[in-house]
């Protein structure tokens, strides 16, 4: 009969191919639930709030329209809906798919066991699959991880969160829509329970044989493979289920009756005490059984081939013992709610007398020896052959020599010359080498025989008086005891070690052994190699899932064996984590001693003051702790670069890879905790804040630079690279706020995996310190509360006049976050404008242009100015009423106006401080990127050039002259005339000042001039050039008209309306960087000497 396994074996390849499937299913919903949408829990009170009208569960579908019309009838709930869907369609579908493949997967193991009713298969029926072991095991397996991907989906993703998410991606995606869509029968199947994961939740009534029956599968086959569970045997009352799932029986049998009362004899206490107690007594012979095994020199070749029975035995009581005591132990496999299981774990506990530290290190032990031996016997198996041949060889050579000795050719001590023993040990000699190494059963037989002929040779011919004979004898006698040792050396013994020491059931159970490998290598690094052994013996337990999918030469061979061995690599970085945060914490202590115990040694020193500076104490200390940061770098490098499933461990790599995520940690944490605000202070902490947490990352910098070399990292790159990743990830998550399509910790090139960035709870309207930072600087630099002194570059306050801040605010940041954080402050601070730019041009559209009067005041002014090049009769009348017309819009209009230009101006000092670092710390590099600049920047006179923001590095030292597109527009009727109106209705609340320029009248009444100034040339930036030409020309005609109003009435002084509107222009043109006759083209030369005279 044909294999069942053979590849033209239609029937087996089929089941074969669906069992490699359901393990591949399996290891996505693992991977996947890692990956759910927080959103979707609904926990928190403000998601509730916010998502609760567009997350619905089943109920949805008794009424789609209902919850339709609801989003309809709300645009700003549509738009979030639409929000909603962008950002998270894709991880939808991910889980669709999945959810989609567990369907798939039971239909197709529905619709292969029809195919053997039906006969489709020739010569082969259920019965017959059922006969055959691989097909009864195939079939087994087949049903049991449908079982097992049921119970992941319950416990992995809950109930309500699985409803949510389908009818998410019913709404969102084309399948309601698709006539060929089973997404009805993925909804049916995979409902909520009502099981929670949760401690102490009760378990639902039915439950799973309800969850199992939704689907329907044959009685038959199911009655038929009952009581063929997989290969794994049961140990008592324990058992692990799938990689590390573990169930108590106690519990899960519970409803069941017959199977109740079946387990309760084995729970009885009187057997429990027994078999804890045969374990107990197990370990403790164990121990020094194993641990003499392991001393060096013990197990040697000739030791392991006369003993492998042995070995094995105690290679699997051991496994066993630590199976038993791991899995009857384990909290997750106990109830803490539950009385009676309590009471059995501590029965257990104490019968056992069980102490976690003698398990783990009997766990080492075995994982030590089981390594040893495996790669003993993986290298004699390699040398098999040739050892054997070896062996022959020199057995044959040895009876030739004996041979020629009885020659009596060859002289030798008192050997005389005999033919018969002659041709006897030349016959000898021709059956060792005709010893065949392929037939290995014949060649152990005839080797045992040619042993036993050498002993009679020896004792019938009285040979024992020649002590050169009877060592020639020996030694043949002795190759050839090798060479039968060496034809037993087979690989069934390395199939017989995988499959007892298969660690799979720990898969999770580990994880509470950490705690204790950490505190093993904190106190002795070199445990790492032993650990090394440990962390091979848990990658065995990949074997599990892969066997099938390696069988059916599935392409998921990659992704599954990807995913388990990424989980087990995160497991090994976990507990060796321990290195690096012991090794910062020694390094805080050296820092300590440095900055504050150690005085750093003149240059010039008397002698009688040499003893105060040795601080021999001190210098020992920091001496100590060096070294034992170096013998833990030393202990993390004798594990060797180590496979672990398909991914290669290079342990210095995993070194600079934990220090790397220390470092993040520790100064992420910094960052987080330092760059809090109290917004009622009486005096900003801005300041002292960031000078503290200058001192702070100064300490991690210098003790970066002290640490390279006794670990053998690039320390500065290090720092570099993950500091800027820390800002930068910080900026992106802040930015996130005022993005549609969010970017997702998944899909951020700076989060990662291995070394991840800690994200913190908000502590305010903020999600980072980088917005936590910005904010606080908008906030004392509010327009409303402060005056921007453009020439002296600072901001005072407008009721005390003191000074609140100056641009060494923006040193003080660059000292503290470098300059990834001006740069982030910078991307941050557009995104703050784009968003305060649409909401005033939202406000604008909804607000002013539906205002008929205001329509009407602005129609009446056009004609009233018009043409723009003559002069306004009545100007002071016309102009005024005006803007007592439109007063009401001017308030939350400055506002805007305001914020962007003060927006504008920290901008503006960030790109001073980029620049003057720039061309301080490298000023080569800075003079070719001014050059580059210079080459390929438009030319600063084409002022209506689109020049879109790009926070590229290579633009850190260019001037920006405040001309960037920050939003798209359309035409908007009336702006020209409206914001000429807007910055008449200002000048009123300003006056000129010779030593400080333009500033507020009132401080009850605030206007501060150059965020003024800059907001409006910014906001006239974001339309078409036309629109600024017909602004300036509007000004120009007001001074005009103005002027000539004062001449004619023959008053003298210029007027401060006059004045401010001049201003305006001068300010315009210096901001802009624009030559002066664009604001002569409006107004006559003469006006301009005479308001010079006035400044």
């Amino acid at each position: 009969m044909v294999d069942f396994l053979a590849e033209n074996n239609l029937c087996g390849q089929a089941v074969l191919r669906i069992v490699s499937r359901g393990n591949a299913i399996i290891a996505e919903l693992l991977r996947l639930s890692e990956f759910i949408p927080a959103v979707f829990r609904l926990k928190d009170k403000s998601d509730q709030q916010k998502y609760g009208d567009i997350i619905c569960d089943f109920s949805y579908f008794k009424g789609p329209e209902y919850y339709d019309s609801k989003l309809e009838a709300k645009p700003d709930l549509q738009d979030l809906d639409d929000e909603f869907r962008e950002n998270n369609l894709e991880i939808l579908s991910r889980f669709y798919l999945a959810f989609e493949s567990v369907h798939k997967y039971i239909v197709d193991l529905t619709r292969y066991l029809d195919d053997l009713y039906e006969g489709v298969y020739i010569q082969q029926t259920l019965e017959t699959v059922l006969l055959n072991e691989d097909g009864k095991q195939l079939l087994c397996e087949a049903l049991y991880l449908y079982g097992v991907m049921l119970l992941v989906i319950d416990q992995k993703m809950e109930g309500e969160v699985r409803e949510r998410m389908l009818v998410s991606y019913y709404r969102y995606s084309a399948a309601r829509s698709s006539a060929d869509s089973n997404l009805d029968d993925i909804c049916k199947l995979l409902r909520s329970t009502g099981y929670s994961s949760q401690s102490g939740a009760k378990r639902p009534a039915n439950y799973p044989e309800s969850y199992f029956q939704r689907v329907p599968i044959s009685s038959t086959f199911i009655s038929m493979v009952i009581g063929r569970l997989r290969s794994d045997d049961i140990y008592n009352q324990v058992i692990s289920v799938y990689m590390g799932i573990t169930v108590n029986l106690v519990e899960a049998w519970e409803p069941y009756k017959a199977a109740k009362i079946a387990l309760n004899y084995t729970l009885d206490s009187a057997n429990i005490r027994e078999q804890a107690s045969r374990y107990s007594v197990s370990m403790e012979g164990l121990r020094p059984q194993i641990q003499q095994l392991l001393k060096e020199g013990f197990l040697r070749e000739e030791i392991v081939l006369d003993n492998v029975p042995k070995l094995l035995n105690c290679l699997r009581d051991c496994n066993v013992s630590i199976r038993w005591l791991m899995l009857h132990t384990a909290d997750s496999a106990y109830d803490p709610n539950n009385k009676r299981l309590r009471q059995i774990k501590e029965q257990v506990i104490n019968d056992s007398k069980y102490n976690p530290k003698i398990l783990f290190q009997v766990l080492l032990d075995t994982a030590q020896f089981e390594f040893t031996l495996k790669e003993m016997f993986k290298k004699m198996l390699s040398e098999k052959q040739l050892k054997w041949e070896s062996y022959r060889a020199e057995g044959s050579e040895r009876m030739t020599e004996l041979a020629e000795v009885f020659s009596g050719v060859k002289p030798l001590t008192r050997v005389e010359k005999n033919e018969n023993l002659q041709a006897w040990f030349r016959e000898i000699s021709k059956q060792i080498e005709s010893l065949n190494y392929e037939d290995s059963t014949a060649a152990g037989r005839k080797t045992v025989q040619l042993i036993q002929a050498l002993v009679e040779v020896q004792e019938f011919h009285q040979l024992e008086s020649n002590l050169q004979v009877c060592q020639f004898l020996a030694d043949t006698r002795k190759f050839l005891h090798q060479m039968i040792r060496t034809i037993n050396i087979k690989e069934e013994v390395l199939i017989t070690m995988q499959i007892v020491g298969d660690l799979s059931y720990a898969w999770q159970i580990i994880d509470s052994f950490t705690s204790i490998m950490q505190e093993s290598i904190r106190v002795n690094p070199s445990m790492v190699t032993k650990l090394r052994a440990t962390f091979l013996k848990l990658a065995s337990a990949l074997d599990l899932p892969l066997l099938r999918i390696n069988q059916a030469n599935s392409p998921d061979l990659l992704s599954v064996s990807q995913f388990y061995s990424g989980e087990l690599v995160t497991y090994v970085r976990k507990v060796l984590q321990i290195i690096p945060e012991s090794m910062f914490t020694s390094l805080a202590k050296i820092i300590k001693l440095q900055i504050h115990a150690i005085m750093e040694v003149p240059t010039r020193l008397d002698k009688d003051k040499l003893k105060d500076y040795a601080q021999l104490g001190a210098r020992y200390e920091v001496a100590k702790l060096t070294h034992a940061i170096s013998i833990f770098t030393e202990g993390i490098l004798m594990m060797k670069t180590t496979l672990v499933g398909i991914i290669k461990v290079d342990p210095k790599q995993l070194l600079e890879d934990g220090i790397r995520k220390e470092l993040v940690r520790r100064v992420a944490y910094a960052l987080h905790k330092g760059l809090i605000f109290n917004p009622k202070a009486k005096t900003s902490e801005l300041m002292p804040k960031l000078k503290e947490m200058a001192a702070t990352m100064d300490g991690f910098y210098r003790s970066f630079e002290y640490i390279q070399d006794y670990v053998s990292i690039y320390g500065l790159k290090i720092w570099q690279e993950e500091v800027s990743r820390i800002i930068n990830y910080n900026v992106e998550q802040e930015c996130n706020s005022f993005l549609r399509t969010k970017i997702q910790d998944w899909q951020s090139v700076y989060q990662s995996t291995h070394i991840p960035i800690p994200k913190f709870p908000a502590v305010d309207e903020s999600a980072t310190f980088i917005g936590r930072l910005c904010r606080e600087i908008l906030r004392i630099t509010d327009p409303k509360a402060t005056c921007y002194m453009d020439q002296l570059n600072t901001w005072y306050d407008l009721k005390t006049h003191q000074e609140v801040t100056n641009n060494r605010l923006f040193s003080e940041i660059q000292d503290t976050l470098g300059t990834f954080g001006l740069n982030g402050l910078d991307r941050l601070l557009c995104f703050m404008m784009v968003k305060e730019l649409q909401n005033f041009l939202s406000v604008f559209q909804k607000t002013i242009l539906r205002d008929k009067a205001m329509v009407d005041v602005f129609k009446a002014m056009l004609s009233a100015v018009n043409p723009v090049k003559g002069i306004v009769a009545n100007a002071s009348k016309g102009y005024a009423n005006a803007v007592a017309k439109t007063q009401k819009i001017w308030g939350p209009y400055l506002e805007s106006i305001m914020k962007v230009g003060q927006m504008q101006i920290l901008r503006q000092q960030i790109a001073n401080e980029l620049n003057y670092s720039c061309k301080f710390d490298s000023k080569h590099l800075a003079a070719a990127l001014e050059n580059l600049n210079k080459s390929h920047l438009p030319s600063p006179v084409l002022y209506d050039v689109d020049l879109h923001y790009n926070p590229a590095p290579v633009l850190y030292v260019v001037d920006l002259h405040y001309k960037p597109i920050y939003i798209t527009t359309k035409r908007l009727p009336y702006f020209p005339i409206v914001n000429f109106l807007f910055i008449i209705a200002q000048l009123p609340k300003l006056q000129y000042s010779k030593n400080q320029g333009m500033t507020c009248r009132k401080a009850t009444d605030p206007v501060d001039w150059s965020p003024l100034v800059l907001g409006l040339l910014t906001l006239l930036k974001q339309f078409h050039s036309r629109y600024t030409e017909q602004f300036l020309a509007l000004i120009g005609q007001f001074i005009r008209s103005i002027m000539e109003q004062c001449t004619s009435q023959k008053i003298p002084d210029m007027p401060s309306d006059v004045v401010g509107a001049l201003m305006f222009l001068e300010d315009y043109v210096r901001y802009t960087k624009l030559p002066r006759k664009v604001a002569e083209a409006h107004v006559p030369s003469f006006i301009f000497d005479e308001f010079r005279t006035v400044l």
